[in-house]
């Protein structure tokens, strides 16, 4: 089954910046290159919510108006690997910070339940 390792979080005052990594594993029937990785968060007391996502060719998707302008997206599929990298932070950013996969067509789901293997997540804080 796939596995998946987030990592990079911690605290972090306003307007600096992180780069989360999340690490793929454990691949059968299908390949990192071709899921679309999806990072969302969730934030105390709310629900989870998708930030943004990249198709297997490397398009990006912003499902947080928020973020849109600070946070990039990208993947090396030769280390299995999505990165986030989060500037200009600020506090409303705080959340845990999950990877999602989407296993097969490689396109960025328009919903959440479509995706289907989840990392544990990691914290991110940012301080005012």
């Amino acid at each position: 089954e796939v596995q998946l390792q987030a990592s990079g979080g911690g605290l972090v005052q306003a307007g600096g910046s992180l780069r989360l990594s999340c690490r793929a594993s454990g691949f059968f029937g299908f390949t990192f290159d071709e899921a679309a990785i999806g990072w969302f968060r969730q934030a105390p007391l709310k629900e989870r919510e998708g930030v943004i996502c990249i198709s297997s060719s490397g398009g990006s998707t912003y499902s947080a108006d928020s973020v849109k302008g600070r946070f990039i997206i990208s993947r090396d599929n030769a280390r299995n690997t999505v990165y986030l990298q989060m500037n200009s932070l600020k506090s409303e950013d705080t959340a845990v910070y999950y990877c999602a996969v989407k296993a097969e067509g490689g396109y960025c789901p328009t919903e959440i339940r479509y995706y289907d293997y989840w990392g544990q997540g990691t914290l991110v804080t940012v301080s005012s």
